[in-house]
């Protein structure tokens, strides 16, 4: 029987000998699929004391991140979700300060401290700011997972020097653990930490009939100790950790065959087979018509070498949940699913043309100014996955698609890393695909992870091959193993003497596919950019003379005027002598 998260959790929270509850807590336990791809999520806020609206700001902080994290991208990971949501709570509760009468005054404006744990498949993320704690309770060791913000003047005095709605700009501090089952999580305000400690804990949870009870037992001991805040307690339990095959991936692995090979007129799940498409080692495609809709269609099937391996076919499986997260004119997309499968297959859009391997070949020389659309066109794809935290890695002439309009479509997903599945723990080892080697960014080749940056570089790469019919390294680049190799690369200029290409594009170029990902651009648009505008750091820069770029083209041009001179002086000559 597949394991799924099982946690138990129990909340306490009073006003303590204060006239008013500052504090705000609570906890988000989805159902699937939301509960693999988001996680659970657990959050409390202790508002400020010398503010009348902190309590405001406190549930502020809680709801908004509750109900804004679960609005996030699935693809996106758990840490840039919950940062991303944090930002926009703090710049809100920031703006909420300065347009009211507390503008100069931030002691009494929306300002709250603020400590979530968000616990995804095997693992817990802590996101902490302020002087709440999160404490977690493992066998015998109670131990403090995060770390007063708080600066102490004199043993009686001392400040906040982070919080939620505090500055235009906040700093999170982030921790993700391995989870183990039976792990005891305690998340607490200053008024109950203060005044108990781990035996309090321990006696609270063995006694008490259940964590609800605990929680009330621990702040009850809290103001008996002579606490004079408000008291927030909150325990999470580990009762049971997922087994990986729980998620869907391995569901349908297990509940799904690999289908038969497939011939034209075969009837498939309601699909008529029309022909093959392409056969490769990873998988098999089909144009085939949906006998239902009369719609054309592509069908991709794993390849019969991939059936006996579960990390091929769990990348396979991946390609469609990645396309359906995806909404893009130049990324190919994903047909609905209307009828029940009994295979594992994937049906996308079919896209009429071709690709632009083949386009290139139907035209070597392309003009700068549609050299210019295609690359801005694959760009708006390419950052439709970077958008949802997505990296492409096998960017090339053969995954691009041009229709008959002159769309251009990024297809082929085999390769592309999801930084929210990869938090998802996996029984099955993860396959690194780094696409085609003269198209992959250098980091690759020495074991680095790749990242936008690295898609950057191939889309640099394919620009180049669109104006010189080569690439900016030769072939060098795959044999470049060490970052000794890396920097000997050299860069091949674009500019040619038969072709008008301005020197600040093959500038753009150079920066676009630098074998360094931080000398690169930060984001493809300023490429793009750069691309149609000269870039005020190319023009000012001094650029090496005309021998050093084209030494043919220089001693072309001094035979001409040495030709030249030979010529006039003949005929003066001649003239003298007449």
């Amino acid at each position: 029987m597949s394991r799924h998260l099982q946690v138990a959790v129990g909340q306490y929270s009073d006003k303590g000998r204060k006239e008013l509850n500052q504090d705000f807590h609570g906890v988000c336990i989805p159902r699937e699929p939301q509960l693999s791809a988001k996680g659970i999520a657990v959050a409390l806020a202790d508002g400020i004391s010398s503010s009348q609206v902190s309590q405001e700001a406190a549930q502020s902080a809680v709801t908004g991140f509750m109900e804004d994290y679960y609005c996030t991208a699935d693809a996106w990971s758990v840490k840039k979700s919950s940062e991303h949501v944090l930002t926009a709570v703090n710049s809100w509760l920031h703006s909420q300060t300065q347009h009211s009468q507390h503008r100069y005054d931030r002691e009494r404006g929306y300002v709250c401290t603020f400590s979530a744990l968000v616990i995804k498949s095997t693992t817990a993320h802590l996101f902490h700011v302020g002087d709440a704690r999160i404490y977690r309770l493992r066998g015998e060791q109670f131990e403090q997972l995060t770390e007063d913000h708080r600066v102490w003047i004199s043993s009686q005095q001392s400040y906040l020097a982070r919080a939620l709605g505090m500055d235009r700009k906040v700093e999170i501090d982030y921790l993700a653990l391995q989870l183990e089952a039976g792990d005891l999580f305690l998340l607490a305000t200053d008024g109950v930490y203060e005044h108990t400690d781990a035996p309090c804990v321990r006696s609270a949870i063995a006694a008490a009939p259940d964590l609800d009870s605990a929680a009330r037992v621990i702040a009850d001991e809290a103001l008996a100790r002579g606490s004079g805040d408000n008291l927030t307690v909150q325990l999470v339990r580990i009762d049971e950790l997922p087994a990986p095959e729980a998620n869907e991936v391995y569901r349908q692995l297990s509940d799904l065959p690999c289908p038969p090979l497939l011939d034209a007129r075969d009837s498939f799940d309601g699909y008529q087979i029309v022909r093959v498409i392409k056969s490769g080692s990873r998988s098999h495609i089909y144009l085939a018509v949906d006998q239902a809709s009369g719609e054309r269609v592509v069908i991709k099937t794993p390849s019969v070498d991939m059936q006996a391996s579960p990390a091929a076919l769990e990348r396979f499986l991946l390609e469609e949940w990645i396309a359906r997260r995806i909404n893009s004119p130049h990324v190919l997309k994903p047909c609905s699913q209307t009828r029940q499968r009994h295979y594992i297959y994937v049906v996308t859009e079919y896209i009429e043309g071709q690709t632009l391997a083949q386009w290139l070949i139907d035209n070597p020389r392309p003009d700068l100014p549609t050299v210019r659309g295609l690359l801005e066109q694959i760009a708006k794809g390419l950052q439709a996955f970077h958008r949802l935290e997505m990296v492409y890695q096998d960017l090339k002439p053969d995954n691009i698609m041009i229709d008959a309009t002159g769309t251009v479509k990024i297809i082929d997903f085999g390769a592309t890393r999801v930084a929210g599945i990869e938090e998802i723990a996996s029984p099955v080892e993860q396959i690194n695909l780094l696409g085609a080697a003269l198209y992959a960014a250098p980091e690759y080749f020495l074991g680095e992870a790749g990242s936008s940056r690295a898609d950057l570089y191939s889309l640099g790469v394919i620009a180049y091959q669109m104006l010189a019919g080569e690439f900016p390294y030769g072939t060098q680049v795959p044999k470049s193993r060490t970052r000794a190799a890396q920097k000997k690369l050299a860069y091949k200029s674009v500019l040619r003497e038969d072709r008008e290409i301005p020197a600040w594009v093959d500038d753009a170029i150079a920066k676009a596919v630098h074998p360094d990902p931080y000398q690169r651009y930060e984001e493809i648009s300023e490429f793009i950019f750069d691309l149609h505008h000269p870039s005020q750091a190319f023009l000012s820069k001094t650029r090496p003379p005309l021998i050093e770029r084209h030494p043919v083209a220089f001693w072309k041009g001094v035979s001409f005027v040495l030709a030249g001179l030979l010529i006039v002086s003949l005929l003066s000559r001649a003239h003298g002598v007449a």
